[in-house]
């Protein structure tokens, strides 16, 4: 049964998570979300986008897929020309740094993801760049 936070979307979203410490808005179509807040990398504003997640040990890993679009997501754009940047999990903001995952860290990391998103493994087939998987750290 959809509830109200399984149509949040976007600005609305990333308002009632806060709004709330996640009350409304972690729990997400059956899976967990994250607010990831970036540095613009041409404004220098922050900008914050809600994103499925899970961790790995002390790690949370989230995926720039777009839908599968061509190009990556603007987050992840943002996270490559300045890796720190801050998370909110439910109450909690922290300080992260992102990295890429490749080869065999990122097959099963992708493995995880999508055991809680299978729509990751459509939008991988929809699109020729390989979608990258990020591993956020803390700092």
């Amino acid at each position: 049964m959809a509830t109200a936070a399984d149509e949040l979307f976007g600005a609305e979203h990333v308002h009632a998570y806060r709004e709330t410490d996640g009350e409304h808005g972690y729990h997400w179509r059956g899976t967990t979300i994250l607010l990831l807040t970036t540095e613009g990398r041409r404004s220098g504003e922050s900008r914050t986008t809600p994103l499925i997640h899970r961790t790995d040990g002390e790690r949370w890993v989230v995926v720039a897929s777009k839908g599968g679009t061509p190009e990556n997501p603007s987050w992840y754009e943002n996270l490559k020309a300045n890796p720190d940047a801050t998370i909110q999990v439910k109450g909690d903001v922290l300080k992260v740094r992102a990295s890429t995952v490749e080869g065999e860290e990122r097959a099963r990391l992708w493995s995880l993801m999508a055991e809680v998103w299978p729509a990751y493994d459509e939008y991988q087939a929809k699109t020729e760049r390989e979608i990258p998987v990020v591993v956020l750290s803390l700092r």
